[in-house]
């Protein structure tokens, strides 16, 4: 059935391998029937299929393997063949190793090796591999130990390079015994003798024709300017001053150059000698040989290069696997504050939503009181802050359900312009600053509005009130370096900028900024949620955030988001004055007895007919008994078998099809894909109140 997926918890799984996880049979392996999967083993599938490294699930004792689409890189020729594979008919050649594995870590126990060396079949030859492994169990339902989560980081390429620079290492300390081993048996480019008292310098043949003396000239009367213009310019100054040293110090010369020949080209001579003195201390003779160190400086030259190509891999290689373990860290930690924040928000916001029920019903019905109306609209402006902090933690998480469209930032002031200018005060300047042309993006337009809110707000208290705030807008393409590490792909972007002149944030502000409940306000002057809401907004809607910030220097955040390919705008419908009511018949479907009579209140003070159900089953035995409703308006997250997502599905196939809005406190991805509504798919989230329940439902009957 098409809505089955959804209600067991794996619509919001991604990429090749989620697709096909989704369409393998696995009622053929032990794990059985997708449906029938424990949540610990969709929990951590949900995790793996967000990572960017290779890892792959043993479930079971026989390894059963599911894995993400790194890993399917990995695998190879492997893959899909791997897919609900057991482990060692998958990896025949390492079987013994990985049965090691699989007995360690389904008795509680963890591996990890670096750097491990195995022989695989690739391209049906064996090859050997070199892997970072990292084995944990994980834990099902019942908290034992039901399969392993591998981690799987080939370093082949690394180790290679190690084992080149190794030998080259060797090939060079090679080298320089063969240079001192020629030297030692005389293998020399020339000998010479400088006569200092006379300036006259005398030589072998070798050494003459090294440096491409005439050869009609007296080997005993060198014109030592022709030697020194054979010389690299770059070397001179080095030489003389070796030179100057040995001839009033008497140390010992030792100096490396370059030496041009007849064909113009350069190489690399080794001079050694030493300076001769008289018995009054005078510089008389200095001696010295000429030696060729032209391929050990060749050899020199290649390792150097091959050391500096092996440390920026290696420092690549690093950067990228911290880069991964961050993003799994987050990853992990996002998952623990979603669950725990979605397991709170559905029956947090069922509470509100009782309670605020009975405060509007209670207002209503006691319109002349005075003190009746001013402490209900005090608790309800208690339950608004309250739904607020649930609606933060959601965002942060990424739990937030989304209704995505196209939108063109040029009506951005026309939103918010009005907005702003109430919530900043008169003391705050706003400047907004567009393109001619900005491009058009997809995103929830009261979210981004609702962020863009937020920040302006968050600019206001860095300038206490009086300032300047720039909104701005801008086009750009972004390359492959700006986007390394940012989960961004390269390509068109719009980019929104807030920014302001306040006093700014120190780097280890900076470095806590979205985590959320941290703030640097006082008491009493926020929750800290505001910016991590926005951070989880823009990474949920597939953007990126950053903050530019230094004390006394204002603050800059900028928000990036892919060019929407769709450039007709799609506006979202504003909220006009109070919906009127009707005679329509509306069926209530709600597990909440409290919930559920509030609501109904509501619904029939606005001249509609209500019916009510307790749960799906019952909703669908009174509709199937011939019940004709023009509207459902049921809670997401019920026990039973019939899910919402059944009576939604059966209302589409009516003629002429009934209305169907959704309300809950947390969805819990069960209506939406990624928190992601579909746009005929319609929710009020709780708490709401009369006006709201009163508006939706009438646009809905009056489509």
């Amino acid at each position: 059935m098409p809505f089955l997926s959804d209600h067991h918890g794996c619509q919001g799984w991604q990429g090749e391998m989620a697709e096909r996880i989704r369409a393998f049979d696995w009622s053929q392996t032990s794990l059985g029937a997708l449906r029938h999967w424990s949540q610990s083993l969709r929990s951590t599938v949900q995790l793996m299929l967000g990572s960017p490294v290779p890892m792959v699930m043993l479930w079971g004792p026989l390894g059963y393997m599911i894995y993400n689409d790194a890993y399917a890189v990995f695998a190879g020729g492997r893959h899909p063949y791997l897919l609900g594979c057991a482990v060692e008919r998958g990896w025949p050649e390492v079987a013994e190793f990985n049965r090691g594995v699989m007995n360690t870590c389904l008795s509680g126990g963890t591996l990890s090796y670096r750097n491990k060396e195995l022989v695989l079949l690739r391209n049906g030859e064996p090859e050997n591999v070199w892997l970072d492994l990292y084995y944990s169990p994980v834990a099902g339902d019942d908290q034992a130990p039901e399969g392993v989560i591998a981690i799987v980081v080939e370093t082949t390429a690394h180790v290679i390079s190690e084992q080149r620079r190794q030998v080259a290492e060797a090939a060079y300390r090679a080298e320089n015994e063969r240079v001192q081993l020629a030297l030692n048996a005389g293998a020399l480019l020339g000998s010479f003798v400088w006569d200092i008292q006379n300036n006259v310098l005398s030589s072998d043949e070798r050494f003459a024709r090294t440096f491409s003396y005439p050869a009609q000239q007296a080997l005993d009367d060198l014109p030592i300017d022709i030697a020194e213009s054979r010389i690299h310019p770059d070397d001179l100054p080095r030489i003389r001053e070796l030179v100057n040293y040995s001839v009033t110090q008497g140390g010992p010369y030792n100096a490396e150059y370059r030496v041009r020949g007849n064909d113009d080209s350069y190489r690399w001579v080794l001079a050694c000698g030493r300076c001769e003195f008289d018995q009054a201390g005078r510089a008389l003779r200095f001696p010295g040989v000429l030696i060729d160190i032209q391929e050990r400086r060749i050899a020199e030259e290649a390792l150097r290069q091959l050391t500096r190509n092996l440390e920026q891999r290696v420092l690549e290689e690093v950067n990228a696997r911290l880069c991964a373990e961050e993003q799994l860290r987050q990853a992990q930690k996002l998952e623990a504050i979603g669950g725990l924040t979605g397991g709170v928000a559905h029956d947090f916001n069922n509470l509100l939503q009782v309670i605020a029920g009975n405060l509007h019903l209670l207002a209503r019905h006691e319109p002349d009181n005075a003190n009746v109306q001013r402490r209900t609209q005090a608790a309800l402006s208690a339950v608004e802050r309250g739904a607020k902090l649930s609606a933060q933690l959601l965002a942060f998480a990424r739990r937030q359900p989304l209704s995505p469209a196209t939108y063109n930032l040029r009506e951005l002031d026309q939103g918010l312009g009005e907005l702003l200018r109430r919530a900043l005060g008169e003391g705050i300047r706003i400047q907004v600053q567009l393109p001619a042309e900005p491009w058009s993006i997809h995103v929830d337009r009261h979210q981004l509005e609702n962020a863009v809110l937020n920040l302006a707000i968050n600019a206001r208290d860095a300038m206490d009130g009086e300032g300047r705030i720039l909104i701005s807008v801008e086009n750009l393409l972004l390359d492959r370096r700006f986007c390394a590490g940012k989960d961004l792909e390269p390509g068109q972007y719009l980019r929104l900028t807030v920014a302001d002149s306040g006093r700014g944030m120190s780097a280890e502000v900076l470095k806590q900024a979205f985590e959320p409940f941290f703030t640097t306000k006082g008491d009493s002057h926020g929750t800290g949620l505001g910016l991590s809401m926005v951070f989880g907004f823009v990474k949920q809607s597939g953007g990126h955030i950053e903050i530019l910030s230094r004390p006394g220097q204002g603050t800059r955040v900028q928000l990036y988001f892919a060019r929407s390919a769709d450039e007709t705008q799609a506006l979202a419908p504003r909220r006009q004055g109070r919906a009127g009511g009707g005679q329509e018949s509306i069926l209530v479907v709600e597990d909440n007895a409290e919930v559920c009579s509030a609501a109904v209140e509501m619904l029939r003070h606005e001249g509609y007919r209500v019916r009510t159900a307790a749960n799906g089953d019952a909703a669908m035995q009174l509709l199937m008994g011939g019940l004709k409703v023009d509207l459902i308006f049921t809670d997401v997250v019920m026990p039973g078998l019939i899910k919402s997502t059944d009576l939604a599905t059966w209302a589409k196939t009516q003629v002429p099809p009934i209305a169907v809005l959704f309300t809950s406190g947390h969805t819990r991805d069960m209506i939406s894909r990624n928190h992601l509504l579909n746009p005929d798919t319609h929710l009020l989230s709780k708490p709401y109140g009369p006006e709201d329940l009163s508006a939706m439902v009438r646009s809905l009957l009056s489509t």
